[in-house]
């Protein structure tokens, strides 16, 4: 009777570690699946990211339910997704990120912005792995050809490195990425893919199966 007692300590162990390991990576599927819910959501828009810059854009971060808000000093802060293109046109897995960023002027309210940013060239983001780099200062930015940000002056000639496209409720009329800093968000790639997974590794694959993922790369192609 002692050995049973003494097996099943393992067994229960090992199930309560399971346990835990799944509710550490919900916050993450929940992400995933608002990330693809984001990029249908735009797919709807009748001003929506052009057909001809996703062709020629090897990146591209969304974030889901981003804050925004002012009371003279503004401030944000956005969790989101970030995947590259491959060399075989596939889009890659997706790696996690943060996105927080400052600003002053005479703004007053609270917003929540669905945010996606296209980038031109994947190496800015593959790049990223142990630091941050400043949107409109390390790399130009400009808010998309068909945006919504109406703060942000437009770039038709599409030499900028990123392009802004935001769909906002709230009290302001738009919002500027510019001085934002784009952040590999590591503790959430460990929640959800494994403490020894890296962004680099992430953004080279697109063999994962996990939650939502094919949802995503789905919403992704509609474009």
């Amino acid at each position: 009777m002692k050995t049973l007692k003494f097996l099943k300590f393992p067994l229960i162990l090992s199930l309560f570690f399971v346990l835990i390991s799944a509710k550490a990576g919900d916050k993450e599927t929940e992400r995933v699946h608002n990330a693809a819910n984001v990029l249908k959501e735009f797919g709807k828009m009748k001003e929506t990211i052009p057909h001809q810059l996703m062709e020629q854009s090897e990146g591209i971060v969304i974030i889901p339910k981003m804050i925004n808000a002012g009371f003279g000093i503004g401030g944000k802060r956005g969790r989101g997704v970030a995947l590259v293109k491959l060399a075989n046109g596939k889009w890659s897995d997706p790696v996690f990120v943060t996105l927080t960023g400052g600003s002053f002027g005479l703004q007053i309210g609270v917003q929540s912005v669905d945010l996606i940013l296209v980038f031109h060239h994947k190496g800015v983001l593959t790049k990223v792995e142990n630091g941050d780099f400043t949107i409109g200062g390390d790399i130009s930015a400009a808010a998309g050809p068909v945006g919504r940000s109406s703060s942000a002056s437009t770039d038709y000639k599409l030499e900028a490195e990123v392009y802004s496209y935001s769909r906002s409720r709230g009290l302001f009329a738009g919002i500027t990425i510019n001085g934002s800093n784009l952040a590999i968000d590591k503790s959430a790639i460990a929640n959800f893919y494994g403490d020894k997974s890296t962004s680099q590794e992430i953004f080279a694959s697109s063999k994962s199966d996990k939650e939502g993922i094919t949802v995503l790369k789905e919403a992704l192609g509609a474009f």
